[in-house]
């Protein structure tokens, strides 16, 4: 009998070897304490390096192999809670807004320490603000920069906190993040300056890193805010072009909001919606910042869970690359089909954080991968995941600009993908994509990587044209001063028009391009316009022509390639002085408008006049439409947290901004 059962364990351990293993998902929402819906929640599996982040309406979804597991659900602002599951498959979990007095926060550096009484704020360290030393060691050096090596060790940070915390031994406030000063557009006179040129920009990066800080119950810094960006965030109908043709371009003008005497000239751009069947075949590099910089769940985990979504679009001609850098570079995946999916997701799964930043390296492995599995005619893009905190190799921004622009010799485009807070490089972010033919976007959610790499994937990859330029001609018998709203880092002399090696964007498959001009007519008297002494070596050009006398406000002149072309085609738009109220104006104008106020007041732009919190709400609430996405119900909720959170600063800006806080009646 003994022998019998000796026998009988190696089978009975053989079976429970290969027993299936069940998953379970659980799904569930997360609120604050009032019921509202809270994003960007991230909720960990302990124990383990499995999480999930919710989305826009608190939703999520994690799968789990016991019913029994324990969830981690944290969020900026609040009290982490553990949950339990006891075979629970649906949760609705309220989380607690932090609002107990940490007694104190001691950072030793220099053998000192230092106090802060902290009240509901976020702590955040900013990598410039850290020195270090080597540790003791009578032969070393001078001090020399911290760069994550284990000879070093840091010493002396400073600490921000956004909710004003009482620093007791202390410095400044400071922002950790990188954001590029913006000089907004000013008013210039026609008569002056009769052409305005611009490279058109779809990116979207700046409405979900503004949603973000909203999110958090701040407002965001003012060269965070990108108006064209924000606009372009959204959808808008515009009719698809006819024919062979790429574009439908189209114009509106009617009142701006903000100030009675001004005018809006709308100019929609449409490209050309190819369906994903009709697809070229698509060569990917996925490029996966895997620095220790990127070990936080709103980071590598959100990014894994990005790339997986993208994996799922991809068709069995498509071929997909991994590679990672940290201390190096490497390839962790060489180009494999779209359809097998299950190899795949294993590589991304078994990313892991950790090391310094090699990005210049990075850059070039991913490259030579793309090129060296090129495929003609194709959709040749290198997707770069990070949050551009680079400090090895190429770091300095000119470096990484000259790398990124002779690279795309090639005709391998890019795409860069943000994510993270506190050390997130938003200006060099916006270098990169501008340098290589490409897009940025910021992931701040599973919400957004779905609409980015799911919902807008052929946009979001698949370009049909590159070097798009614009160039109005505004009539002087109708408008005497004009400015553009945004685009203010995309703005190109008048004779790079006609030039076509000079750079330009690039617009992706079914992607709209919207462009909003504030325009002074003829005969109003206006102080944004500043008068200039007559010139004395040659005449005052003032006289208008008989061209002039015409219907005809301005003249859109439009300039495009095909991806794989070196010459461009020209398109001319007239658009007639056909003015109509702003209540009677599409949907499309007055939410793009009602979105452009909002920048403004967020930029506490000189050009806002008359803007209020109020009327956007307004506004934008009445041009909602439908709104299958949730994405417009999105903005107008953002818009009153942002009325909020100004009227709790307004003891800070002067009395014509506080005007700004007020709704209208």
């Amino acid at each position: 009998m003994q022998r019998i059962l000796f026998m009988l364990i190696p089978l009975m351990l053989a079976i429970l070897a290969f027993r299936p293993v069940y998953s379970h998902v659980i799904t569930g929402k997360v609120v604050d304490e009032k019921g509202n819906p809270l994003s960007g929640v991230t909720i960990t599996i302990k124990g383990t390096n499995s999480a999930t982040v919710t989305a826009t309406d608190g939703s999520f979804s994690i799968s789990v192999k016991d019913n029994n597991t324990v969830l981690v659900f944290s969020g900026v602002g609040y009290d982490s809670q553990e949950v339990k599951l006891t075979g629970k498959t649906i949760l609705t979990i309220s989380l607690k807004a932090i609002s107990q007095q940490l007694k104190e926060v001691v950072v030793t550096g220099y053998g000192t320490q230092r106090k802060v009484d902290v009240t509901g704020s976020t702590t955040q360290i900013r990598a410039k603000d850290i020195s270090a030393t080597r540790k003791s060691n009578p032969n070393s050096g001078p001090a020399t920069p911290y760069r994550g090596n284990a000879d070093y060790e840091v010493i002396a940070p400073k600490v921000i906190h956004f909710n004003k915390p009482r620093i007791i031994e202390g410095n400044e406030d400071f922002n950790t993040e990188g954001y590029d000063n913006i000089s907004e557009n000013r008013f210039l006179k026609v008569s002056d300056n009769p052409l305005s040129t611009f490279s058109i920009d779809v990116d979207a990066a700046s409405y979900s890193n503004v949603r973000r800080y909203l999110n958090q119950g701040q407002l965001p810094p003012a060269g965070a805010v990108r108006i064209e960006e924000m606009i372009n965030y959204f959808h808008y109908d515009y009719p698809q072009p006819e024919n062979e043709d790429r574009f439908s371009i189209n114009t509106e003008i009617s009142d701006a909001p903000w100030n009675k005497d001004h005018k809006l000239v709308m100019i929609g751009l449409q490209g050309k919606k190819i369906p994903v069947a009709g697809l070229p075949a698509s060569n990917l590099v996925f490029l996966v910042d895997v620095s220790g910089s990127m070990d936080m769940p709103n980071k590598l985990p959100l990014v894994k869970a990005s790339m997986k979504m993208l994996a799922d679009q991809l068709r069995e001609e498509d071929k997909v690359a991994l590679v990672v850098y940290a201390g190096a570079a490497g390839l962790v995946l060489s180009p494999t089909s779209g359809a097998d999916k299950t190899k795949i997701k294993d590589a991304i799964d078994n990313l892991q954080a950790g090391g310094s930043t090699a990005g210049g390296a990075g850059i070039r492995l991913a490259y030579k991968t793309a090129q060296e599995f090129f495929v003609k005619k194709g959709n040749n893009r290198v997707i770069l995941c990070t949050d551009g905190d680079f400090n090895i190799g190429e770091s300095s921004d000119d470096a990484m600009e000259r790398l990124i622009e002779e690279e795309r010799k090639s005709g391998v485009f890019l795409t860069v993908l943000g994510y993270g807070m506190g050390n997130y490089k938003d200006s060099k972010m916006q270098k990169l994509a501008d340098k290589g033919n490409g897009n940025h976007a910021y992931i701040d959610g599973m919400s957004e990587a779905k609409k980015v790499l799911v919902n807008e994937f052929a946009g979001t990859l698949f370009t049909i044209a590159k070097d798009v330029k614009l160039q109005l001609e505004f009539n002087p018998a109708k408008v005497q001063g004009y400015r553009l709203i945004g685009y203010e880092n995309r703005m190109l002399a008048k004779e790079d028009f006609n030039d076509d090696k000079k750079d330009a964007g690039e617009l992706g498959s079914g992607h709209t391009v919207t462009a909003l001009y504030e325009i002074i007519p003829v005969g109003v008297q206006d102080t944004f316009l500043s008068k200039v002494d007559d010139l004395k070596y040659q005449k005052n050009k003032n006289a208008v022509t008989s061209s002039s006398h015409t219907n005809e406000i301005l003249t859109v002149k439009f300039r495009y390639k095909a991806p794989d072309g070196d010459v461009s085609k020209l398109i001319e738009h007239p658009v007639l002085d056909k003015q109509i109220p702003v209540t009677r104006a599409s949907e499309n104008f007055r939410f793009a408008t009602a979105v452009a106020e909002f920048g403004m007041l967020l930029r506490n732009s000189p050009f806002r006049s008359k803007a209020t919190f109020g009327n956007v709400i307004d506004l934008a609430r009445k041009a909602k439409g439908f709104d299958e996405e949730g994405y417009r119900a999105e903005f107008i909720r953002l818009a009153e947290n942002a009325q909020l959170l100004a009227k709790g600063n307004n003891s800070n800006v002067d009395e014509e901004s506080k005007a700004a806080i007020l709704p209208t009646r």
